[in-house]
């Protein structure tokens, strides 16, 4: 009996393992964009996070939607790039970076 307990946590415990790096990965990502509000006009550069692929493609479906929940429009994805690149952008992105 102890066998079959002891299998499924080790199991676990590897499925869990083999995940750590492909969410490592996600969190070394960013993205700058441009974003848009209507009525009136407010425009907006933000630097976020991203979850999913770390390429402008998916980046452009990711930032759209977050931004989108407060009302955003998404102009534009600028870049996509890893955490050494993240200094210098917070003083242009304010209280848009990291926000969503």
């Amino acid at each position: 009996m102890k066998n079959r307990i002891r299998y499924p946590i080790c199991a676990a415990a590897l499925a869990a393992s083999l995940a750590l790096p492909n969410l490592a990965s996600a969190a070394d990502c960013y993205a700058d964009y441009k974003a848009k509000k209507d009525g009136p006009l407010r425009l907006h550069y933000g630097v976020v996070a991203l979850q999913g692929s770390c390429d402008k493609a998916s980046a452009k479906q990711e930032v759209a939607a977050r931004i989108g929940q407060d009302g955003w429009t998404l102009l534009n994805v600028l870049s996509v790039f890893d955490a050494s690149k993240l200094s210098g952008k917070k003083d242009s992105a304010g209280q848009f970076y990291l926000r969503y």
